[in-house]
């Protein structure tokens, strides 16, 4: 007896993935015309018979959502990932997480790996270096999926990117520490030449340039150990302040700065970025560019599950409003 075709031989025959025939079959906005004709297809060609009833009663489970985290180790992406997973939970939906360690070879596995087991969407917050690789095959599977935090595909139509507006974050940070009286105010971290670099140090550059002071950069990882390992050079340079790329790279530099016995709030005034809890509980406790990451994960996971029930593409771009918590690390106040 001749087995009967399923989708996998669909799939295969269309040379698309699994999820995309299931996209057809349930008749997603989200599939290019050419494959979805290119599957009907195959369907005929085959002799495959859509089941019905069975897909229904496959329905009453939760759906699948593929998360994609650059750098799970850093408190602010935990959290996103946290609560952009019990929020889809509530909806009914289960989310497969996974780290790729800043590895664009590794991304694109583990998103290769999320499609063939059939994820109805995905976001990513996306490595650097070879994401093209990533992306393609999302395309090709036809599955919705949004850029978090990080843009690196230009392709925001097909990939929709939602972010902070980090630059006017480190205008804000900027700002205050010249109110407070800094006169050599540098910006610490972030890699070189990276998008996300280059966005967080757009509104340090456009302060000091309006007030026609000298720049001081020290580009490096977003992590505690640079914040340390920066501290002897910032201290040459001068420098009695210091906006950070995040709040590892300032964590950091405030342990640096305390151990070379520079005190913290009016030595050296530090301003962080995401405002994780860590910067209330340090002390002196740290000053930072408050992210609003539960809201932004609730609107995140609310926007792809709008794309994927009711077929409403987010915006290609969105940037959420960010605001200046002020603690004793800018100021030297302590409460």
């Amino acid at each position: 007896m001749n087995k009967r075709p399923t989708i996998l031989d669909v799939a295969a025959r269309a040379g698309v993935s699994k999820s995309t025939v299931s996209l057809v079959l349930q008749n997603s906005k989200q599939v290019k015309e050419e494959t979805r004709e290119a599957v009907r297809a195959a369907m005929a060609e085959i002799g495959y018979v859509y089941n019905r009833a069975a897909a229904q009663m496959r329905s009453q489970s939760a759906g699948l959502v593929g998360l994609v985290i650059n750098d799970l180790r850093n408190p602010f992406f935990t959290e996103f990932a946290t609560v952009l997973q019990m929020t889809l939970a509530a909806k009914g939906y289960a989310t497969v997480i996974a780290n790729s360690d800043e590895d664009p070879e590794l991304q694109s596995r583990l998103v290769g790996s999320m499609i063939e087991h059939g994820v109805s969407a995905l976001v990513v917050s996306p490595t650097y270096g070879g994401c093209g690789t990533t992306f393609d095959q999302i395309e090709r599977a036809g599955v919705p999926a949004i850029q978090v935090l990080r843009k690196t595909d230009a392709r925001t139509g097909l990939f929709p990117f939602a972010s902070f507006d980090y630059a006017t974050g480190s205008a804000l940070a900027t700002r205050h520490l010249i109110e407070q009286g800094a006169k050599r105010i540098a910006f610490v971290g972030g890699i070189e030449g990276a998008e996300i670099t280059e966005e967080r140090k757009s509104g340090y550059l456009a302060e000091m340039a309006r007030t026609g002071t000298d720049a001081i950069v020290f580009h490096g990882r977003s992590s505690r150990s640079f914040g340390v390992e920066i501290t002897q050079a910032l201290i040459d340079a001068q420098a009695d302040a210091a906006v950070c790329f995040n709040d590892l790279v300032a964590l950091g530099l405030h342990a640096g700065c305390t151990r070379a016995g520079r005190a913290i709030g009016t030595d050296i005034r530090i301003v962080g970025c995401d405002d994780i809890e860590d910067c209330a509980l340090v002390w002196p406790q740290l000053s930072s560019v408050d992210c609003d990451i539960d809201g932004f994960a609730r609107a995140t996971a609310d926007r792809l599950l709008a794309w994927m029930q009711e077929g409403d593409t987010p915006p290609p771009e969105h940037r959420a409003p960010v605001d200046l918590v002020v603690r004793a690390s800018s100021t030297g106040q302590t409460p």
